[in-house]
């Protein structure tokens, strides 16, 4: 690992430097352009913010192919989305914290338009008509609170103004390998916005429909077993009935109508079940399933400008996922374990905060609450009675918040940051079929303090201290007498050192940093009796890592990429009744990130871009017994611009490398990863 690490370090800094060498000879001024990002709640240049930080503006999405949240991780340091086997069931990895997607809860907050995304189930969204992919390291529960222990995914949809513009765009795909299946991917999208009235009144609207063929055999069947296809939609009212006021009312809709999960029986499952593992890519399973998840949100965005130093803005969120599926978990057959799911869940949110700005004085203080519901109803039907079960619960809590966040000036060069946020929240338990009931609450203080210094205009350093935590939860196994009924909130304190730098006339981005963790009261699944596991707080961890990003304009048209990072998060204080587990690897934390891209782009508007996206070996279990080794893919994209109209010829993961997740869920199954694809896309804008 440390020699990669190494050579991976000094493929960087010797891209900068062969870079360098070239941009030296240039007579022609091509410097990067930055952006305006809004990760700290307030309009800043994403150079002058001191955290680590990825932004994506709407181009380099489009140059990049970013089609879901996991392909963003793909192309940001230590970090990771890992799919459990489904649409919709994601669960973020960053910096080596992982929160596991039966707990309800997320490490990496996600919020679209100021949408809150407070469970693992419907992480994800379609990627319409995006302005900007803010992706936060490191806590962040001063501004954005419970749940963004490790950091954020801030995504900004594109704002309808004066100018009528639009877009439609189609693809045709074919993936590299597939059991059975005519292999193919069909994608058409379009947005358009404009004015209803000028300078008052504005609209923007944007759909996509996406299928693709599936490429698991059910050789019982004889026909694909997970097939893909979804609807998407966006509709934005914006409304400025006076130059200081800005409304926004967006709303957002996904559906699913999908086959079964991408999943089949592991060595130990096929063991327990006393069946054979039909091969790869394959399934025998008796009943053909179906996902059909449903997600809306709404959100009403209200931004007054009081003065030139004072703005209040209010943001009203509705999120409702309805999370249907029946298939068979035993993949064979016989009806060992077949489910039948319906979660509904649904959130309410109000963000209420004001802003100050003055030449030396920056401040943020705002008021947050939410209202979070869940219903869980599973059923499991099988032969055998002590395999088949029904559940039927209800969890349901409000959270209140009141945070502060201020950046002083101490000198023209030096800055003072300090930031505090309380935060409580209280949650209800309910069985609906044996009329057991919980209650708990929870509440937590969740500093930041920090310091910046610019040496120059185009170098900043900084250095900051702070906390994060994710919520707890309950068992919703253990009976109403158990000690363990319920888990407390997992805690973070988290040092961070950086530098960003825009060099050469701003042709040179490089930004580093490193960071060190200390992990208390760590949520883990705790086996409490040789049969016997609940999730507790058993575990105590520290984790430290280096995070490295640099771009590279070598000519007007050529440009280079890389990114790095490196995480190594262990258990320092962990045993339970299977084993001690001291000096493990934490689960779901690849020890290592990169990317390495090109990109050209010239001006009769031929474009090509290459990147190399690699992932570390990391562990399922805490026993460190079941893993996904390291891989790495190679993404391609080349084709012909012109002013109104695009087409290219596209391939991700184009040497078809497979990356699948044996051991999965205590080696009981494997997750099969997504086929490569080669593709057509045309683009038209108008």
């Amino acid at each position: 690992m440390k020699n990669l690490s190494g050579w991976i370090m000094g493929g960087l800094l010797l891209v900068c430097c062969i870079a360098t060498s070239g941009i030296a000879g240039e007579q022609t001024d091509v410097s990067l352009e930055t952006m305006t990002v809004t990760a700290q709640k307030q309009e800043e240049n994403v150079q002058d913010v001191p955290m680590s930080i990825s932004v994506f503006g709407e181009q380099d999405i489009e140059d990049r192919k970013i089609q879901s949240i996991s392909e963003i991780a793909d192309f940001v340091p230590n970090f990771m989305v890992f799919n459990e086997g489904g649409p919709g069931i994601n669960t973020p990895s960053m910096r080596g914290i992982h929160a596991p997607f039966l707990s309800y809860t997320t490490s990496v907050g996600l919020f679209i338009d100021g949408v809150p995304v407070l469970s693992a189930f419907g992480y994800e969204d379609a990627l319409l008509d995006i302005a900007r992919i803010e992706v936060l390291r490191g806590p962040q529960g001063t501004l954005y609170g419970k749940n963004t222990e490790a950091g954020v995914v801030n995504i900004i949809t594109a704002q309808p103004d004066n100018q009528f513009q639009g877009r439609v765009s189609g693809e045709l795909g074919r993936m590299l390998s597939a059991e059975a299946g005519d292999k193919l991917k069909k994608d058409i999208s379009f947005n358009v916005c404009g004015p209803i009235q000028k300078d008052r009144l504005f609209l923007g609207l944007a759909g996509q429909f996406y299928q693709r063929d599936g490429y698991i055999e059910n050789i019982t069947a004889g026909d694909t077993a997970d097939d893909r296809e979804h609807w998407s939609g966006k509709a934005h009212l914006r409304w400025t009935p006076m130059d200081q006021l800005d409304i926004s009312l967006i709303a957002t809709m996904l559906e699913h109508d999908d086959g079964s999960i991408n999943m089949s029986l592991g060595e130990y499952g096929a063991a327990m079940y006393g069946v054979s593992i039909p091969g790869d890519r394959k399934v025998e399973s008796n009943l053909d399933g179906t996902l059909t998840p449903r997600e809306n949100s709404q959100a009403l965005k209200i931004k007054y400008d009081i003065n030139n130093s004072f703005t209040l803005t209010s943001i009203t969120t509705r999120r409702a996922y309805n999370d249907k599926a029946d298939g068979d978990l035993d993949f064979t057959s016989q009806t060992l374990s077949h489910v039948v799911k319906d979660h509904e869940l649904k959130a309410m949110a109000q963000e209420l905060r004001l802003n100050y700005a003055s030449t030396q004085l920056k401040g943020l203080f705002g008021l947050y609450y939410d209202n979070d519901y869940k219903n869980l109803k599973t059923e499991i039907k099988s032969d055998y009675p002590s395999i088949a079960s029904v559940t039927d619960r209800d969890i349901e809590g409000d959270t209140y918040a009141a945070f502060a966040n201020v950046t002083y000036g101490l000198t023209r060069h030096l800055n003072l940051i300090a930031g505090l946020r309380y935060e409580q929240q209280d949650q209800e338990f309910e069985d609906n079929l044996d009329d057991r009931q919980f209650d708990d609450s929870w509440d937590a203080v969740t500093p930041k303090i920090g310091v910046e210094y610019h040496f120059a205009p185009e170098i900043l350093t900084y250095a900051s201290a702070s906390k994060g935590y994710r919520s707890g939860g309950f068992n919703a196994s253990a009976p109403n007498d158990s000690p363990y009924y319920s888990y407390d909130e997992e805690e973070l304190w988290s040092y961070e050192i950086g530098i960003k730098n825009m060099l050469l006339d701003n042709r040179i981005i490089l930004n580093g940093a490193v960071y060190y963790m200390d992990i208390s009261d760590m949520q883990v699944n705790d086996a409490v009796s040789p049969t016997l596991s609940y999730l507790t707080n058993a575990a105590k961890a520290t984790g430290k890592g280096v995070e490295v990003d640099a771009v590279v304009r070598v000519t007007e048209g050529l440009s280079l990429m890389g990114s790095f990072g490196y995480t190594d998060l262990e258990f320092d204080d962990f045993s339970d009744e299977l084993g001690n587990y001291e000096g493990n690897r934490n689960t779901y934390t690849p020890d290592y990130t990169y990317t390495i891209g090109a990109q050209y782009r010239n001006s009769i508007g031929l474009y090509f871009r290459a990147d190399l996206i690699g992932y570390g070996k990391m562990y399922f279990d805490r026993a460190n017994e079941y893993s996904r080794d390291a891989y790495q893919l190679v993404n391609a994209k080349i084709g012909y611009e012109t002013e109104r109209f695009d087409v290219y010829l596209y391939g991700k993961n184009v040497f078809d490398e497979e990356y699948n997740s044996y051991g999965y869920w205590g080696g009981f199954y494997t997750i099969y990863s997504d086929p490569g694809e080669v593709g057509l896309q045309v683009n038209w804008r108008f």
